[in-house]
């Protein structure tokens, strides 16, 4: 029983990144099914599958708040965890875009809250950023596009719920901080000793600030454009950039950081999917089938490794 409370404890918000990446998966294989017939629809699926587990984790963290107020505290003044909190806003918006097709009040309850929740943390970490006397440069990673950027989702499903203005308002809001943030995080990279091996990971989220980007311009124009081209462009190019090096990700022992591999590419993934609809270039159907079929591997790669990890109490301990 201690040991059982020792890993509540020590649970970390970070894991409501795996909603994200399940609910990637399960909006990508939606899109799959418009250009495909699999003879079953595995998307309705894998969102059901990923309610519940959001719920479940709901019910976790809830018991660690109640437990251990002050860990819950700790994270969220932590300079690199606490860009981590917002992946349960995010995962709210995301559960907002896949019952968007089939469950409109559903989804617009989860997009106001995700909405209301992220704008919420935008400002505490823009807050904390501004004034304070914590940070250093060592503490810098793409995580902390998070927070802010992630903004840029709201409009997917924002433009189903309300006003255009609302949408252009985050829009702007989360491409505003994202050039600045990349500058920054690139100057760390560069001049700075490297990330640390359960950080290494997180250097896929500079695919998702284009990808999701894209998507979400997409949304918000109707059509694809010259700027539409350049978002879709920069995902790939990170996309291709971070897979090349795929050899230095594999050696990387197992931190529940991992599945910050997989909600870029599920964004990357969607956004090809959408650049056939828009522009009929077989191309982009090719690319998309290519990485979703990818996306499957990874995410049923993360799940094993992650129940393992459980099975084996490598993770929720002091440290991780």
């Amino acid at each position: 029983m201690e040991h059982t409370e020792s890993r509540l404890k020590h649970f970390p918000v970070s894991w409501f990144a795996t909603v994200m990446g399940l609910s990637g998966l399960s909006i990508a294989w939606n899109r799959a099914e418009h250009f495909f017939d699999p003879g079953f629809c595995l998307s309705s699926l894998l969102l059901g599958l990923t309610s519940l587990w959001f719920v479940l984790l709901i019910g976790i963290y809830a018991t660690k708040i109640f437990r251990y107020p002050g860990e819950v505290r700790a994270e969220l003044t932590h300079p690199v965890k606490q860009a981590f909190a917002p992946t349960f806003s995010i995962s709210l918006l995301l559960l907002s875009v896949g019952y968007l097709p089939s469950a409109r009040e559903l989804s617009f309850w989860l997009w106001a809250l995700g909405t209301l929740g992220h704008l919420g943390f935008t400002f505490y970490m823009l807050s904390s950023w501004m004034h304070h006397e914590k940070y250093e440069i060592a503490h810098l990673n793409p995580a902390w596009f998070i927070p802010v950027v992630g903004n840029i989702l709201v409009p997917i499903a924002g433009v189903h719920h309300a006003m255009p203005d609302i949408s252009w308002f985050f829009f702007s809001l989360g491409l505003f901080f994202w050039p600045i943030l990349t500058a920054i995080i690139f100057y760390r990279l560069i001049f700075h000793p490297a990330l640390p091996e359960r950080l290494l990971p997180t250097l896929f989220i500079f695919i998702a600030p284009p990808a999701v980007g894209f998507v979400s311009w997409i949304n918000l124009t109707g059509g694809i454009d010259a700027f539409g081209h350049i978002l879709y462009s920069v995902g790939m190019v990170f996309t291709l950039l971070l897979l090349s090096q795929i050899n230095r990700f594999r050696r990387l022992p197992f931190f529940l950081s991992w599945w910050a591999y997989s909600f870029p590419m599920a964004a990357m993934t969607i956004a090809n999917f959408l650049m056939f609809k828009t522009s009929n270039q077989a191309i982009y159907l090719w690319i998309a089938s290519g990485l979703l079929a990818l996306l499957s591997t990874l995410i049923t790669l993360l799940t094993w490794r992650t129940a393992r990890a459980v099975v084996r109490r490598e993770i929720c301990i002091p440290g991780h």
